[in-house]
């Protein structure tokens, strides 16, 4: 039943990257490129913009909905993700300092040092944790948004005294309307450190069972957890660096794949790809035909549906915690 039900969610979203290479303000559909008319311009739009940008979606989205998963395991809280726990605003923060000391440097050195601050954003994040009595589950995601508009307001302290906000708000908000065919590739480590976390699903989920459960089956709770937030701090980085912020996705997700397969990550990852895949393909869809032939940037609607997601799950009175 569970696997039929993950074949059709794959096939949903099948529909939907279809649908994704057929929308926008250029006329491209089966009769421009078949009818023998075109000058080939339909196929070139095809080719170097609708094909790349539904691409990267599909691997934004579900590689920021395994982020979610991974953290909210890692942390042991359900309202936890990278948008949640200041891992996306230290990202944010490690992009403009690289671009205001070395502007020069490669796209790959521009994810590595925003990779950097991520994980230091998200270890600030969890030191913090350790230190202050959590009386309530919620008390986790209101320090990490706490923790995060710090950083977010020294990022745009910096934006603003080297006149770079309009830049900073180009570069965060989430938008694949610039996603072109040799933009987006570094998108594909992002999928490559998805497929690593999903071979070591059943280290993450014992790791997410605590420190003294992890010690007693003879794992290193420590490196697990080092090896599962760097998975975290280099996908955020790589996402905010090539598209900008998609918030809340990588919490509704994994809560949604919860109700439905439980909390095993074996069982639960592809899950979590696939709806997280389809909801990122669904949101860019609505953002296109909404205000046509103008666009909604994906980061407004995703953070519209997530944040109405979100409260639903904090007001939710039976909510489920680790």
């Amino acid at each position: 039943m569970k696997a039929s039900g993950l074949a059709f969610s794959a096939l949903l979203v099948l529909v939907l990257a279809v649908a994704s290479l057929f929308v926008g303000v250029s006329d491209v559909s089966l009769a421009t490129l078949f009818s023998g008319e075109a000058d080939g311009r339909a196929l070139h739009v095809l080719l170097a913009s609708r094909l790349p940008r539904t691409v990267a979606l599909i691997l934004a989205g579900s590689a920021m909905a395994v982020c979610g998963t991974i953290m909210q395991m890692l942390v042991r809280n359900r309202f936890v993700e990278p948008s949640t726990a200041g891992t996306v605003e230290s990202a944010s923060l490690g992009f403009l300092v690289i671009v205001l000391v070395a502007p020069g440097l490669p796209v790959i050195g521009r994810m590595a040092v925003a990779a950097l601050f991520a994980l230091a954003g998200t270890m600030l994040f969890l030191a913090i944790l350790r230190r202050i009595p959590l009386r309530s589950t919620l008390m986790v995601p209101l320090v990490g948004i706490m923790l995060g508009g710090v950083i977010s307001a020294v990022t745009s302290f910096l934006a603003y005294r080297f006149d770079m906000l309009q830049s900073l708000g180009a570069w965060t908000t989430g938008d694949f309307s610039a996603v072109l065919r040799g933009r987006y590739e570094l998108l594909w480590i992002a999928f490559g450190l998805t497929c690593l976390a999903y071979f070591a699903a059943d280290r993450l989920t014992v790791a997410g069972m605590g420190e003294d459960f992890t010690t007693n089956v003879g794992l290193n709770y420590r490196r697990v957890a080092l090896f599962g937030l760097s998975i975290v701090s280099v996908v955020t980085a790589v996402v905010v660096v090539t598209v900008g912020m998609i918030p809340f996705l990588g919490l509704i997700v994994p809560n949604i794949v919860s109700m439905i397969v439980g909390d095993n990550l074996r069982r639960s990852l592809p899950w979590v790809a696939v709806l997280g895949s389809g909801i990122v393909l669904a949101c860019d869809i609505i953002g296109r035909i909404v205000l046509y032939p103008f666009e909604i940037p994906i980061g407004t609607v995703v953070g519209v549906f997530g944040s109405a997601a979100f409260l639903y799950l904090l007001l939710r009175r039976n909510a489920r915690v680790f």
